[in-house]
C-alpha cells in the first residue's frame, strides 16, 4: 500500500462526494413522472425525502464513532457499496413500501461517507489551508446534485423514470473499491500529543461549546430550507410557470452547478481571506449568505412572472452555497481533533433531526391543505432568516473575543 498526497487524497474524496449527491438528486428531477407512476399524491411523495433523511441522520451516530476509531477507508467503501445497490434497487420498486425502504439505505450508506471523509480531509490540510480543502470538497454538492437533477431528467424523460435510478447507482459499485489500495492519514493528535480515544461524554461535550452549537442550529434551520428547496424545485417550475418536466429538471440542474459551483468557490475563497484578518470571517460569510438568500427565495416563490421568479431562485441558490465550505470548517475546528468525525456525525444528525427530515413532507402536506405548492414553498425563506439570525450571531460573539474557542490543529 502506498500513501495518497493530500492533493490527491481531496481529489478522490470529491469524485466519491460528486456520486454521492448525484444518485440522492436523481429522485427530484423524476419526481413528477413517479408521481404519476405509482399514483402519489404530494404528501406521499415528500415522505421518500422524509425517510431517505431518516435512514441518513438516525445511523450517522455510529459512523460518527466508528469514524472516529476504525479504519475509515473500509467505512467510505462499505457507505459507497450500500447507496449504490440501494439506488439501483430503486428503479425496480413496485410499490410505495419498497420504495422507502430502499431510499432509507440510500441515507444509511450516504451517513457514512458524509462523516468520515471531511475528518480524513482535515488530517491531512493544516488549519490555514482546510477551508480551501473542504470548499473543493464540497463544489461536489451542486455538481452532483446537476448531475443528478439533469441525467436523471433525461433518462426518465427518454427511458423510464426506473432507468434513471438503474444507471446512476451502478457506477458506485466500482468506485467504491478506489480508496482501498491506499493507506489512510494518521489521526491528528489532541494538543498534549495524545492520541486518546474519546468517549461518549466527550461526544455529549461538544455541545456544550458555544460556537459549536451556534453553528449547528443555524445549519439546521438552513438545512430544512434547502432540502425542501432541493425536492420540490423542479415540481415548482413546473407548476408554477408551465415548464415541461424536462425543462424544469434542466433549469434547476443547470442553476444547481452554476450558482453552486460559483456560491461555493467564492464564499469559500472569501470566507479564507476574511478568517485570516479576524476569526469571524466564516461566521460573517454564513451570515451574508442568507441576508441575501431570503430575500430572493421569497421573490422566486412569490412572483407571478417567469423570468423574475426564475432569475430570483438562481441568485438566491447562488447566495445560499456562499456558506458551504465555512459552515463544515467551523463545525471541525469547533471540536477538538480526536473529536472531527463526531462532530460531524452530531451536525448530521442535527440539521437532518430538525431540517430536512421533516421539510419536504411539511411543504408537501402544506401543498395538498392550500392546493398551493408555491404558496406552501413561502416557508422557506423565513427559515433561511432564523439562520441568518443565529450566525450572525455567532459572528457577533467571535468579533467580540479575538481568543479561539477550540483547537484549530
Amino acid at each position: 500500500m502506498r500513501d495518497l498526497t493530500p492533493r490527491q487524497t481531496l481529489c478522490i474524496l470529491t469524485g466519491l462526494n460528486l456520486f454521492n449527491y448525484f444518485d440522492r438528486y436523481v429522485l427530484s428531477a423524476v419526481l413528477p413522472s413517479l408521481q404519476a407512476d405509482l399514483q402519489l399524491d404530494d404528501a406521499k411523495a415528500g415522505q421518500l425525502a422524509t425517510i431517505f433523511m431518516l435512514g441518513y441522520f438516525v445511523t450517522s451516530p455510529l459512523f460518527g464513532w466508528l469514524g472516529d476509531r476504525a479504519p475509515r477507508k473500509w467505512l467510505i467503501a462499505g457507505g459507497i457499496l450500500i447507496w449504490s445497490s440501494a439506488t439501483v434497487m430503486t428503479g425496480f420498486a413496485g410499490t410505495l413500501a419498497i420504495l422507502l425502504f430502499w431510499r432509507a439505505m440510500v441515507g444509511v450508506g450516504e451517513a457514512s461517507y458524509a462523516t468520515v471523509s471531511p475528518a480524513w480531509l482535515s488530517d491531512v490540510y493544516p488549519p490555514e489551508k482546510r477551508n480551501n480543502a473542504l470548499t473543493i470538497f464540497y463544489t461536489a454538492i451542486p455538481i452532483g446534485a446537476a448531475l443528478g437533477s439533469v441525467i436523471g431528467g433525461r433518462i426518465a424523460a427518454e427511458s423510464g423514470w426506473r432507468h434513471a435510478f438503474i444507471w446512476a447507482g451502478a457506477p458506485g459499485l466500482l468506485l467504491a473499491l478506489m480508496l482501498l489500495p491506499f493507506k489512510e492519514p494518521a489521526r491528528s493528535a489532541a494538543p498534549d500529543g495524545s492520541h486518546q480515544l474519546p468517549g461518549w461524554k466527550d461526544v455529549l461535550a461538544l455541545f456544550k461549546r458555544r460556537d459549536y452549537n451556534l453553528s449547528v442550529w443555524g445549519y439546521t434551520a438552513y438545512t430544512f430550507s434547502l432540502g425542501a428547496m432541493a425536492h420540490w424545485g423542479p415540481s415548482f417550475l413546473h407548476r408554477a410557470y408551465g415548464l415541461e418536466l424536462k425543462q424544469a429538471s434542466d433549469f434547476f440542474g443547470y442553476v444547481l452547478v452554476g450558482a453552486g459551483l460559483a456560491g461555493t468557490m467564492l464564499g469559500g475563497l472569501a470566507a479564507t481571506a476574511w478568517q485570516k484578518r479576524h476569526r469571524s470571517g466564516y461566521a460573517g460569510t454564513l451570515a451574508l449568505s442568507m441576508l441575501l438568500g431570503a430575500p430572493a427565495a421569497w421573490i422566486a416563490f412569490s412572483s407571478p412572472d417567469k423570468t423574475t421568479g426564475m432569475t430570483a431562485l438562481a441568485i438566491s441558490m447562488f447566495c445560499c452555497f456562499l456558506g458551504t465550505g465555512p459552515i463544515n470548517t467551523l463545525i471541525l475546528e469547533s471540536a477538538p481533533a480526536a473529536l472531527r468525525a463526531s462532530a460531524m456525525a452530531g451536525s448530521i444528525f442535527m440539521i437532518h433531526l430538525f431540517g430536512d427530515l421533516w421539510s419536504p413532507s411539511i411543504v408537501g402536506a402544506l401543498s395538498v391543505s392550500w392546493n398551493d405548492l408555491s404558496r406552501a414553498l413561502l416557508l422557506l425563506p423565513a427559515v433561511l432568516c432564523l439562520a441568518g439570525v443565529l450566525w450572525g450571531t455567532l459572528a457577533w460573539l467571535q468579533h467580540r473575543s479575538p481568543a479561539p474557542a477550540g483547537p484549530a490543529a
